[in-house]
């Protein structure tokens, strides 16, 4: 039988290195590829992607596999980061990562992948595939606590077709220990938590460098002025920290944001009571099916509304080709506008869309 080509996103963490010893094992001809999509240095000065780079060296030589790297620096600007600066503009929260999912390497990383004769696509991604009858349905990872198919809820049929996500049912201290043992460099090196051009950096500063900062006043609900913000687009709905505000009445209770007035440039807070940051239901928008839409306009689902959040129960109507409203079976707090609500059943990602404002009963 014909040896399959597999081309690997490497990014020089211990995940993708894993994912790349697996497929070998399992027979496939294996190339690394290695994405540039931002061409920064860090504040000691060194470049981030070139510690990557070398990291995916290392792996690949161990593996004796050959490997490239390509420069997808401006499709990202063009495709994924003007998008999040509109998006915080507008007041919005937006997750690059699942863009970058969705117009990087599962775009111009697979038609490159294409052309160095892959028959198949595969990520360290957390997560699993099937391919049955030309339909393909995106998984849940065996370690619920890794899943990662949050960011991969906008990935199309075309996309899925060809992908192989070799961690399916490993958990990750699993994948450290196959690091190990078979003397992978990247065995103990931390996983990266930042934003996926952002990285582990000061946000607050990187977002100084593109978009100017606009002070004003920070309100309560009623009106009552409590003190001064930076700009809107520093602060997130139900935020704590950050807001110098403590100690203005007394110990009791802290400040958080309840949200922002963008045509007056406030930021609204509260204090103590929570219950404003709790809403019945979400409209969604940019629905993204996997594998295809309901034949059904009305069902019951889990839903993520951020990714660090268990599935919660949900109801949904859907209101237009790709629009539905949710209707949650507990309130959900702080559901924020330009996050992804992701829909789940029992075993797969049903795909999800853009939060595009809350409400109440």
């Amino acid at each position: 039988m014909e040896q399959k080509t597999v081309v690997v996103g490497m990014s020089g963490g211990v995940d993708s290195s894993v994912a790349a010893l697996l497929l070998q094992r399992q027979g496939y001809r294996v190339i690394g590829l290695f994405m540039r999509n931002w061409e920064e240095s860090d504040a000691s000065g060194a470049c981030t992607a070139e510690e990557d780079f070398a990291d995916v060296e290392r792996v690949c030589a161990a593996l004796g596999i050959p490997y490239y790297t390509a420069d997808f620096s401006r499709e990202y600007m063009e495709r994924v980061f003007s998008h999040f600066l509109e998006e915080y503009r507008a007041g919005r929260t937006p997750n690059p990562d699942v863009l970058c999912n969705r117009e990087i390497k599962f775009g111009p990383f697979r038609t490159y992948a294409k052309a160095l004769g892959a028959d198949y696509i595969a990520t360290g991604h957390y997560c699993g595939v099937s391919h049955e009858g030309g339909v393909h349905r995106l998984l849940k990872a065996a370690d619920p606590a890794k899943d990662q198919t949050y960011f991969l809820n906008q990935l199309t049929q075309e996309q899925l077709s060809d992908v192989l996500f070799p961690l399916a049912r490993l958990q990750k201290a699993q994948v450290r220990a196959i690091a190990e043992e078979n003397g992978l460099a990247t065995a103990d090196k931390k996983d990266s938590t930042g934003i996926c051009f952002i990285g582990e950096r000061n946000f607050r500063k990187f977002l100084q460098n593109y978009l100017p900062a606009q002070p004003g006043d920070i309100e309560t609900p009623d009106g009552e002025r409590v003190g001064r913000h930076i700009g809107l687009m520093y602060y997130t709905l139900g935020q704590r920290r950050g807001l110098d505000l403590g100690g203005r009445r007394g110990e009791e209770g802290r400040w958080f944001v309840v949200r922002k007035d963008m045509a007056r440039n406030v930021l609204v807070v509260s204090h103590g009571d929570e219950s404003l940051l709790y809403t019945d239901g979400c409209f969604v928008t940019g629905m993204n099916y996997i594998p295809f839409p309901p034949a059904q306009r009305e069902f019951a689902c889990r839903v993520k509304l951020r990714y660090r959040q268990s599935e919660q129960g949900a109801y949904a109507v859907r209101t237009g080709k790709d629009t539905l409203t949710l209707y949650f079976d507990a309130p959900q707090r702080a559901v924020t506008d330009g996050q992804y609500a992701v829909l789940y059943d029992e075993t797969q990602c049903l795909g999800g869309g853009v939060i595009a404002g809350a409400f109440r009963k």
